[in-house]
């Protein structure tokens, strides 16, 4: 059985499909000019329920992307700026990519390709 207080390992795959979505997107956006916002602050502030806000918002913790605190009997969220960065990463490893490679295993294995281009 594991820890419930041991970090899950980050995942950018999905990250990546948790931003598929555009209401999660536009939580994501929402969080980063306010963090710690409240789930009913974010449901007044987008055009969804809060009920919605809430199901989105448990989506993105659950791929690293948003993290929860609770104040008393309050939900507070904010962005998880390690996940960002961790993306950022990936997206300018793949841009440094030079434009014939498209071989999708080489892409998946940006640090190798990166390393060995470099030799």
């Amino acid at each position: 059985m594991s820890d419930p207080e041991q970090p899950r390992p980050i995942s950018i795959d999905s990250a990546l499909i948790a931003l598929a979505d555009p209401t999660r997107r536009a939580v994501i956006e929402f969080l980063c000019k306010r963090p710690c916002a409240l789930v009913d602050v974010a449901a007044a502030m987008l055009p969804v329920s809060r009920p919605a806000v809430a199901q989105h918002l448990k989506v993105l913790e659950q791929a690293g992307l948003v993290s929860q605190r609770r104040d008393r009997k309050v939900d507070f969220y904010a962005v998880n700026g390690e996940m960002l960065a961790v993306l950022k990463s990936y997206f300018s490893a793949l841009r440094d990519l030079p434009p014939e490679s498209n071989d999708p295993l080489l892409r998946a294995a940006v640090p190798s390709w990166r390393r060995f281009r470099r030799s």
